[in-house]
């Protein structure tokens, strides 16, 4: 459903050291760059950007969210503990998340810049 999302960053190299990383461990590539503006875009079509924000400084939305598909538990757990390493704050460890064991399993960190993101595994519907 979601094609697109974008967070506002105060320093775009910065972010990229953090977000390149992450981008590549769940097969996202660089889809374009200008020097404002990061694009990652995935395997299915959708893209996700990071850059200065249009007017004024970047800020973090009270309650905002961005979520990446992983394509399974054990990548929901490198990708988490590899945005730790970068410098990303904890927000929730990896784990199942509600009754069913066998359903999401997510963890949650924030950015360079407090924007919050999940990286998620569950079983397609």
């Amino acid at each position: 459903m979601l094609t697109v999302g974008r967070y506002g960053v105060r320093d775009l190299a910065r972010a990229r050291t953090f977000y390149d990383p992450i981008a590549e461990m769940l097969g996202a590539v660089l889809a374009f760059e200008r020097p404002d503006l990061a694009a990652y875009k995935g395997a299915e079509g959708g893209m996700f950007l990071i850059g200065k924000p249009f007017a004024g400084e970047a800020s973090v939305g009270n309650g905002s969210q961005m979520g990446f598909f992983a394509s399974s538990r054990a990548l929901v757990d490198a990708v988490y503990a590899k945005a730790i390493e970068l410098g990303g704050k904890c927000e929730g460890p990896p784990g199942v998340r509600g009754p069913d064991l066998d359903g999401f399993y997510g963890a949650y960190f924030r950015d360079l810049d407090g924007n919050k993101l999940t990286v998620f595994h569950m079983k397609q519907a």
